[in-house]
């Protein structure tokens, strides 16, 4: 800071337990919140001579706080922010970006606004894993032959570069259909609810239970529209071929992404063995542990499969099963 001519600097990862402020020398001063000495914490360092032009801390929270100051007739907020990593649970994530928009839309209009935060943005390609997979394979391009070496080697890389999660799992909310209705609406509410926690008037009180059965409408109406987008793409060529990633894997413990990373060789391996167990009317052991759920649509009708080989497929597959 001292070198950049640098007057404030908001840090995050602190990874300082406590609610404190205190002199880092060289003139500067630091106030940071933190609640585990271990994870997360943020701050903001800012010059000594600045300490009295503080008017307000403001800790929201290990990932967000701010801080106001006047400087020279100009208000001025700062917000230090440090968002989830990647694979954080998304119940802590929406909690981050809730309190930042809390943060801001608490700054009155006309004061200056400045946001240092470390996004934890994910860019570029790379990220997949793929070359740590292929490497792990020999390099090959081709995948070996049968399912029990190949699956194994998966797993074995899986658990390497991704580590392996402890199996406590939250509840995690069903967020994917919302829109913009629904996030002002929740915004709105919240705020009619702190505006009723200072002033418990009859007119603040029906304000908020107003917007909060709006939230209600604007939920459901949300959920109807998602679910009909759904259903409508499933119906198309396009929907059937999707492959949707971050979901639980299977009884196997590999997830959808790996076949995606791996691309040709995926395809190619998964062909060459699906026809062997057509040919040769034996699968896997490991795939005996699996379960066929029919998929029905929304009028309770199992929906048809026009496929001649993929039925065919189920059928030796149902087979082999019962045998």
């Amino acid at each position: 800071m001292e070198r950049r001519k640098v007057d404030i600097l908001c840090v995050q990862e602190t990874r300082w337990k406590g609610s404190k402020a205190r002199s880092i020398g060289a003139g500067f001063k630091l106030l940071y919140y933190g609640v585990d000495s271990k994870r997360n914490g943020v701050g903001v360092v800012l010059k000594e001579e600045f300490g009295r032009n503080v008017l307000e801390v403001k800790r929201v929270s290990d990932r967000v706080m701010r801080l106001k100051l006047e400087i020279e007739g100009v208000m001025l907020d700062v917000v230090s922010g440090y968002a989830p990593q990647v694979g954080c649970e998304l119940e802590e994530k929406e909690r981050f970006w809730s309190e930042l928009d809390e943060v801001i839309e608490s700054i009155p209009t006309g004061e200056r606004v400045v946001i240092g935060a470390d996004f934890n943005g994910h860019v570029g390609e790379g990220n997949t894993g793929d070359e740590e997979l292929r490497q792990a394979l020999g390099g090959q391009v081709v995948l070996p032959d049968d399912w029990e070496t190949t699956a194994e080697v998966i797993r074995v890389t899986g658990r390497k570069v991704l580590g392996v999660s402890s199996g406590r799992r939250k509840e995690d909310k069903e967020t994917w259909w919302w829109n913009e209705g629904v996030q002002d609406s929740i915004q709105r509410k919240r705020l009619a609810k702190k505006k009723w926690d200072v002033d418990r008037t009859e007119e603040n009180r029906q304000e908020y239970n107003e917007l909060q059965r709006r939230v209600k409408r604007e939920v459901s109406k949300a959920k109807q529209e998602a679910y009909d987008e759904l259903y409508t793409r499933l119906d198309t060529r396009e929907g059937q071929k999707d492959l949707k990633s971050g979901k639980a894997v299977g009884p196997d413990d590999i997830p959808v992404e790996v076949w995606k990373c791996l691309r040709e060789a995926a395809v190619e391996f998964l062909t060459s063995l699906f026809n062997r167990v057509l040919e040769t009317e034996k699968m896997p052991e490991e795939w005996r542990g699996s379960v066929l759920v029919p998929i029905f649509k929304n009028k309770g009708d199992v929906q048809s499969c026009s496929n001649y080989r993929g039925i065919k497929l189920m059928s030796h597959t149902m087979k082999l099963w019962e045998e």
